[in-house]
């Protein structure tokens, strides 16, 4: 219908799950769910990025926060296993196909230097706000007609930007091909995360990766270009990958997945990983955004108390 939410969250559902299950069926060690079930939620990168690497990062390093043996291995295990049976039926082409391949240039070392701070701060803001409509996202009567209004007023921006229709994906393959100018990037800048928010808050139920993804992409786009009036030089796709990859690396606050998940949409961009990557765009955004708030994208969305958490289920420590 056009809502402006990502299509990852139901994959990543089902993979820990049915893990989760199968963890606790006979046969299976005490501790084998802790190590098992969130290492079957990373199939659901590879069947987007068709290579493992990413989904075994997003495993270790936001489900479990830690890149140790015990968690990476069985993350990376049935990440091949994932892709090799994607592989059979699914397109082997980049998600984000005919993206040039850039190279590196004084101009986009500068500019990642000077924005990752900004970018930090500004996935601070966006995680705040992401995790506010999450709490506060309608239910009862509320939840059967806040869809329709929520809908009906993306409808009607999007009759001026038909950009914001979907995940983003469309938006950010335009950012990343420097398709549209500094006045339309920081339009849709602004507008995307609006209209997220709002479908989330009506109830709308998805994902925010690729959303947030297109945000960043777009805000790097925009400000690459304004860059690039006073050091020109640098093609204003080049400046939207960097944007992109800082801002899901620390949206996410993970910097390695967020790093592996450009890089293998695109099938390009390794000649950036330096800007990207190398303690500038990636490493000081994450690092703004954890000492502001230190949530993610997803850990700000998870309810203070599990459903159904009763007063008498807390745990006192014996006397």
């Amino acid at each position: 219908m056009g809502a402006s939410i990502g299509r990852e969250a139901a994959p990543k559902l089902l993979g820990g799950a049915s893990a989760s299950v199968l963890a606790a069926g006979p046969g299976c060690p005490p501790r084998s769910g802790g190590s098992w079930w969130p290492a079957a939620a990373a199939p659901a990168w590879p069947r987007s990025t068709t290579s493992p690497s990413p989904g075994a990062l997003f495993t270790a390093e936001i489900l479990c926060g830690s890149i140790s043996l015990p968690v990476i291995l069985p993350a990376l295990a049935c990440s091949c296993i994932a892709t090799a049976t994607a592989w059979i039926y699914l397109p082997g082409h980049a998600t984000y196909p005919a993206i040039p391949d850039y190279r590196l240039s004084g101009s986009l070392m500068a500019f990642s230097l000077l924005v990752s701070p900004l970018i930090g701060l500004i996935s601070a803001g966006y995680i705040r706000l992401l995790g506010w409509v999450s709490h506060h996202r309608m239910s009862g009567l509320k939840a059967l007609f806040a869809p329709l209004f929520a809908f009906a007023v993306l409808g009607v921006i999007g009759i001026w930007y038909p950009h914001l229709f979907g995940n983003g994906k469309d938006m950010a393959r335009d950012a990343f091909t420097g398709t549209g100018g500094i006045g339309l990037s920081l339009t849709l800048f602004a507008l995307k995360p609006a209209v997220t928010a709002l479908c989330l808050e009506s109830g709308a139920s998805g994902g925010v990766f690729t959303p947030t993804l297109s945000t960043g992409a777009v805000l790097g786009g925009g400000l690459g270009m304004t860059w690039s009036l006073i050091w020109p030089g640098s093609p204003a796709g080049a400046y939207a990958m960097i944007g992109a990859a800082a801002m899901i690396g620390a949206a996410m606050q993970a910097p390695l997945a967020g790093l592996a998940l450009v890089l293998e949409l695109t099938h390009t961009g390794f000649s950036l990983m330096i800007p990207m990557a190398a303690a500038i765009a990636i490493a000081i955004a994450t690092a703004v955004a954890f000492y502001l708030d230190g949530y993610s994208i997803y850990s700000a969305r998870l309810p203070s108390r599990p459903p159904g958490w009763r007063s008498d289920q807390a745990v006192t420590k014996p006397e």
